[in-house]
């Protein structure tokens, strides 16, 4: 299922913004959606996902929010009270309900927040 992911920017620390990933298929509501990132010369981490449940990793909960609007193909995340930490490339990516493995994914778009 082909992705493209959208909203990146500069940012100073404390504010706000909210990345789309949108997808292209009849079948978006049966796709775990996550979103990774991939900060400047370090490996790309998982930060969130969604199908039923949501899960964050530990840095991110209570500032950044996953959702998704199945009618729209579309899935978000809201990232507030942004740090100079969460600067990277932040990834959509898409994996069926039953596989283990994220098959699909976006372009990066990059998230500067600056101190």
């Amino acid at each position: 299922v082909p992705l493209q992911a959208s909203g990146g920017g500069l940012v100073q620390a404390g504010g706000s913004l909210r990345l789309s990933c949108a997808a292209s298929g009849q079948t978006f509501s049966t796709y775990n959606i996550g979103w990774f990132r991939q900060a400047p010369g370090k490996e790309r981490l998982f930060v969130a996902s969604i199908l039923s449940s949501t899960y964050y990793i530990d840095s991110v909960k209570g500032r950044f929010t996953i959702s998704r609007d199945n009618a729209k193909n579309t899935a978000y995340l809201q990232m507030n009270n942004l740090k100079p930490e969460d600067t990277a490339v932040y990834y959509c990516a898409a994996r069926k309900y039953n596989d283990n493995e994220y098959k699909y994914w976006g372009q990066g778009t990059l998230i500067t927040v600056s101190s």
